[in-house]
């Protein structure tokens, strides 16, 4: 059987454009007769399909911009989405919304629909199905066909695209060395399963500062949560889960948790317990949403910079649509993270 190739690759053989190979296969009159009976003897040879997704390419500019996010309730997202709008207002371009809710079939249909003739580019975090099921071909297919795609939040090493990510690592290892400087030696942690990155990257932000401070990581003292889970139509179902960690361990004085609602149902629980924040247990998270702020104690966080990093991939995917060179050089910036001290943290 013939290998299945792409636009992309074709182009590549025959050292052309991708909008070449593209139009030579729609038999443009834009294009020379030989050049138009080279690209299609090699796509017959090669048994090449075009995809239903990103068809429209660059011959049709719209200036709309796709964003496709996970969830529409998380306060990090709403930041980042203004972030993009804001750019994108500036430049010139418009933006559409589209919701994955966090399901790997929504996400592609999502992008079909989008990519056929209403977009000019996506920017993009995938959802945690897609991730569970390492299943990208939607984005290869997106991207070899000449439609741009900016990450950001979670991405995978697999695509070759621009990405935009806060430093989790170094976020979470400034959380935790914050806990140790404040006197905590039994620091809990509440993460995530190990194929959402975000979490795994700050599950190791985790496991380093204690390393570094000498402390033995205890597997007793941390809880890997299926994320999977709708915690937030459920936090009676999340706090049945993080109380085990208490009954289990009564010397805790500090937890950190990768996101916003696991330290807050976290606290929640650890006063049902009699204790004290930040005086018996100190409590840092993670995104500074409203709910960090408004909680009781309002809590330590580490900031992600949601419209931060939303206007610089704005900037990142109008650059490449409105850059007209086929060399492609993709950029990964890194935001640093902040850690804003509240009343959890001594």
């Amino acid at each position: 059987m013939k290998r299945k190739v792409t636009l992309k690759q074709i182009a590549k053989e025959l050292d052309v454009s991708i909008s070449t190979v593209s139009k030579a296969l729609r038999n443009s009159v834009e294009i020379s007769d030989d050049t138009k009976q080279k690209v299609q003897a090699f796509a017959k040879l090669y048994n090449y399909r075009p995809n239903n997704i990103a068809l429209s390419l660059k011959n049709r500019k719209t200036n709309t911009i796709g964003i496709i996010i996970p969830e529409i309730v998380h306060h990090f997202f709403s930041k980042v989405i203004r972030g993009v709008e804001l750019v994108a207002n500036q430049r010139g371009y418009n933006v559409i919304v589209g919701l994955s809710n966090e399901s790997f079939s929504k996400e592609v249909i999502n992008m079909q629909m989008l990519a056929n003739g209403s977009i000019d580019g996506f920017i993009l975090s995938i959802s945690k199905e897609t991730l569970q099921l390492q299943d990208y071909h939607h984005f290869d297919e997106t991207i070899s066909q000449g439609m741009p795609i900016v990450m950001f939040d979670r991405v995978v090493n697999e695509i070759e695209c621009d990405k935009v990510v806060i430093d989790d690592f170094q976020g979470a290892k400034s959380a935790v060395d914050h806990l140790i400087a404040k006197g905590a030696r039994n620091i809990a942690l509440i993460t995530t399963r190990d194929y959402v990155s975000v979490g795994k990257l700050r599950t190791q932000g985790y496991m380093e500062s204690l390393m570094n401070h000498q402390i033995d990581p205890k597997s007793e003292l941390i809880l890997k949560l299926d994320d999977s889970k709708n915690y937030e139509e459920d936090l009676d179902a999340l706090e049945q889960e993080i109380r085990p960690l208490f009954e289990s361990n009564d010397k805790i004085d500090a937890l950190f948790a990768v996101n916003e609602l696991y330290a807050l149902s976290a606290m929640k629980v650890a006063k049902s317990f009699g204790y004290q924040i930040p005086e018996d247990i100190q409590v840092v998270g993670f995104t500074d949403g409203v709910l960090s702020k408004h909680a009781s104690p309002s809590m330590s966080t580490v900031s992600q910079h949601g419209q931060e990093m939303g206007e610089k991939a704005a900037h990142l995917l109008i650059d490449r649509l409105e850059n007209e060179e086929d060399e492609e050089h993709y950029q990964t910036v890194i935001i640093p993270a902040d850690l804003v001290e509240r009343e959890s943290t001594k």
